[in-house]
């Protein structure tokens, strides 16, 4: 089985994400993982990787696809979770076309529906908890810096929300319950 987890920054992904590699036995996509693995790899896509990211520059979906591809031939019978991608219209056009030319399909979209005031309240917390217990906090966990990641997830990744609804797709999940609830109500739309 091949899912994206789609949702704002903070909505849970990455945690919901965790638990079905460790529940379902699936892995993990997160672009931001690959482009650092990528990044530190020494081969001939990792030194492209490190180029661009070391400019400061935005890796181009062609390199994105390119490494999800690499990952993808590798197989997993319990399937992926995209985690971070798709983003755009264009990248889910391309990860329709990279998992087929694969022999592979997307089976279920999850939605992590949650409410932006409490969202930015969870996001700004968890940093206040992070630092309260001795850790670091992310640097843009803070209350603007969510707001921007937010505009920027509305302007690029919501068009994906009617996209997979189209497509029959699209299964969404009240994000803001607990995290076992949330977990127990992803297996439901799975399953």
């Amino acid at each position: 089985m091949n899912i994206i987890l789609l949702g704002p920054p903070g909505a849970g992904k990455g945690t919901q994400a965790q638990r079905l590699v460790e529940e379902r036995g699936m892995v993990q996509l997160s672009t931001g993982d690959m482009l650092r693995e990528a990044k530190t790899s020494g081969t001939e896509m990792g030194k492209k990787v490190a180029a661009i990211m070391d400019a400061g520059q935005l890796v181009t979906d062609e390199i994105v696809i390119g490494l999800i591809e690499e990952k993808i031939k590798g197989g997993n019978a319990a399937g992926f979770i995209f985690d971070g991608f798709p983003r755009t219209l264009g990248q889910a056009d391309a990860l329709d076309e990279l998992l087929s030319r694969n022999g592979a399909q997307l089976d279920s979209v999850v939605l992590l529906e949650v409410d932006d005031g409490t969202l930015v309240k969870r996001i700004v917390n968890r940093a206040a908890e992070a630092v309260a217990a001795g850790k670091e906090a992310r640097a843009d966990d803070n209350e603007e810096s969510v707001k921007i990641r937010l505009m920027e997830y509305y302007k690029k990744t919501s068009p994906l929300i009617g996209y997979y609804y189209a497509k029959g797709d699209l299964k969404t999940v009240d994000g803001l319950q607990s995290m076992d609830q949330v977990s127990a109500d992803i297996a439901k739309a799975l399953d």
